[in-house]
């Protein structure tokens, strides 16, 4: 089953928490996990930031939220357990707990009314309660990424030859490739030898070198491309290369350089302005929100 919702775990949460003992917040997220019958891997999915379990993080939200309505509360650091209220709501065997059967407490709806824009009603918030904070977020900086992304390809592909030589160059930079910009600039700038673009250093000390070619393209790049590509590593007893195209790859090309001795790492174009996004190429910084969370430690007074 797909992994469920912050409020399809409060009620299981609740009646877990029904025989009055204290649980860890992990405990729970073990006990609610065969409780849904979740596999492994639906267990391990991460949030598009990497940075925590979307199960936890789900079940994290619903505790929280029980909390505000007053129907769980916290006991020491990381454990909570039942109220009075929330015996009362198990008694009373509700069919589920959501944030509508929330809003009937009013500890809950002041919680809400801090965190919520009051004019924001209707059909926008109902979607956005499908979601943890965390969640929203992440699901709308990804989609400010994905249309920056798609706006820095265009504008990659209207730049001149020597500017998207220069481009390439200080990604490469960036990425730790080329040793100094001089080093790296003029061995980019060597182009059109036996389909090779350039020639930069695998690290500063230049122990190893990777050939380069990039295309400003708006058709896919095809397999003979490759082929041609290779052949000309073969012909420089190279064994790396990097393959930059603005458009995209062929799959005969993916699959060929997948399968052949050399290693050709194919950047197109959407990968190409996702590293420029990483790496502080061609794009500024509009605002930076930084998200917190209390310091247990601090207010350990053992």
């Amino acid at each position: 089953m797909a992994v469920p919702d912050y409020q399809s775990n409060m009620l299981p949460l609740l009646e877990l928490a029904g025989n009055g003992k204290e649980f860890h917040h992990r405990e729970a997220s073990e006990e609610l996990a065969r409780h849904f019958k979740l596999t492994e891997e639906e267990r391990k999915e991460l949030l598009p930031s990497g940075q925590q379990h979307i199960f936890e993080n789900r079940v994290g939200w619903a505790i929280t939220y029980l909390k505000k309505a007053g129907i769980l509360e916290s006991t020491r650091r990381g454990y909570f357990r039942i109220t009075a209220r929330g015996l009362k709501v198990i008694q009373d065997k509700p069919q589920a707990i959501n944030i509508s059967f929330l809003r009937q407490f009013p500890e809950f709806v002041e919680f809400q009314a801090t965190k919520r824009d009051k004019s924001d009603k209707g059909g926008q918030e109902e979607d956005r309660e499908l979601y943890t904070p965390e969640e929203a977020i992440e699901s709308a900086y990804q989609k400010l990424r994905k249309n920056l992304t798609l706006d820095l390809i265009q504008m990659v592909k209207k730049v001149s030859p020597s500017f998207f030589e220069k481009l390439v160059v200080d990604l490469l930079l960036k990425m730790g490739y080329g040793g100094t910009r001089k080093d790296a600039g003029e061995a980019i700038g060597k182009s059109g030898d036996e389909g090779i673009d350039g020639i930069i250093k695998e690290d500063r000390l230049g122990l190893d070198v990777v050939y380069v070619q990039a295309k400003r393209w708006e058709n896919p790049v095809s397999r003979p491309e490759i082929q041609k590509f290779a052949g000309a590593l073969q012909g420089q007893k190279a064994r790396k290369g990097i393959f930059i195209t603005t458009s995209s790859f062929t799959k005969d090309a993916i699959d060929y350089a997948s399968r052949i001795e050399n290693k050709i790492v194919l950047v197109d174009g959407e990968e190409l302005a996702n590293l420029m996004i990483d790496h502080g190429i061609g794009v500024a910084t509009a605002a930076s929100y930084e998200i917190k969370r209390i310091d247990q430690d601090y207010f350990n007074e053992d």
